[in-house]
């Protein structure tokens, strides 16, 4: 059993790693994303995005390796796969986790960023990307770039129609 200061250390630390992801996850999604794209258009905005969140991505790995620390809770998550004890409900979402990663390559991959997506699908922990890893990564960039350049080309195109209809 652990003890309750090793139990506030952990809440804390995943407190810190989300509170953290959240917000470096919202500026980027939310206010760089749909700026660039409102500038340069759907073309060069995507690359241009595409190139930064792989980037973003990369060293928030590279970090989350280096650290040695589950500060999002992703290994934790994990384990739930290889769950078998006497929840139903718990035995019920192991048996999902462990149906198919490439559907949850691409299911995650429209909700999260490639750094989680491929932390969470890669076997191990914090060892570094294997070949299998990087395909997952550079999967789920290409997949998670084009859905959310397509949804804030969407949105700005939608703002900026209704504000010509209503202005102008």
């Amino acid at each position: 059993m652990a003890d309750a200061g090793y139990i506030k250390r952990r809440i804390g630390e995943l407190a810190l790693g989300h509170t953290v992801n959240l917000i470096t996850v919202w500026g980027f999604d939310f206010g760089l994303y749909p700026l660039v794209i409102y500038w340069l258009g759907l073309g060069w905005g995507f690359v241009v995005m595409a190139m930064l969140s792989l980037l973003v991505c990369w060293l928030s790995m590279k970090f989350y390796d280096w650290s040695q620390r589950d500060w999002l809770g992703i290994e934790a998550i994990k384990g739930l796969k290889d769950y078998t004890g006497p929840s139903r409900s718990g035995r019920w979402l192991g048996w999902v986790l462990r149906q198919s990663d490439p559907v949850a390559c691409v299911l995650l991959s429209i909700k999260l960023d490639p750094f989680i997506v491929t932390a969470y699908l890669r076997r191990g922990h914090f060892g570094g990307m294997t070949a299998r890893d990087w395909r997952i990564f550079l999967l789920s960039w290409l997949i998670g770039n084009a859905w959310w350049s397509l949804l804030c080309y969407a949105g700005v195109e939608t703002i900026t129609g209704l504000w010509r209809w209503l202005w102008c």
